[in-house]
């Protein structure tokens, strides 16, 4: 592994955590509900848009897959509410984070395959890579926060400060 290359952890809801949360029903609460004839796996994260007049948004996300391995050249934050990934399909995917703060270090970096079944929701404030599709273009629906305020930073690294990833490390 050289340098600046990301390593991959496995998502779980132990490890991304800092991050806000793993969306699995493996561990969830779950009810039986609808005379028994449905399975609910409840609370699986915490939506919040509510700051500053915030409503919660309902998308569809259609991401093709980006080439690898990847540089990380930038990483986006959304200071005013949380922002959930969950594929519609049994699709994996690679999820790259760093803490909340003004700015973030490459150091701060952690980089997670979600499995297919699985999806993020990311904390308010949390800096994360734009959506990472593996190997086919993948639709996720995708849970974040509409109305007033400014509700997205950018930051982009110098070129020596670049990480990469490769999906298939």
């Amino acid at each position: 592994m050289a340098g600046n290359d990301l390593r991959i952890e496995p998502l779980t809801r132990a490890a991304f955590r800092p991050f806000g949360d793993a969306i699995d029903a493996d561990g969830a609460e779950r009810f039986k509900i609808n005379n028994g004839s449905t399975t609910r796996f409840h609370d699986l994260a915490r939506v919040d848009v509510a700051a500053e007049g915030g409503h919660p948004l309902v998308n569809i996300f259609r991401a093709r897959p980006l080439p690898m391995p990847l540089t990380v050249a930038m990483v986006e934050k959304h200071p005013l509410g949380s922002q959930a990934f969950i594929p519609l399909e049994a699709a994996p995917f690679l999820v790259v984070v760093a803490p909340p703060g003004d700015t973030v270090r490459p150091a701060d970096l952690r980089a997670f395959l979600a499995r297919g079944g699985q999806g993020v929701n990311y904390a308010p404030g949390v800096w994360h890579h734009p959506v990472i599709a593996l190997g086919r273009e993948t639709d996720f629906l995708v849970i974040d926060r509409g109305g007033p305020g400014d509700n997205l930073a950018e930051f982009f690294f110098d070129e020596g400060d670049q990480r990469v990833v490769d999906s298939a490390a």
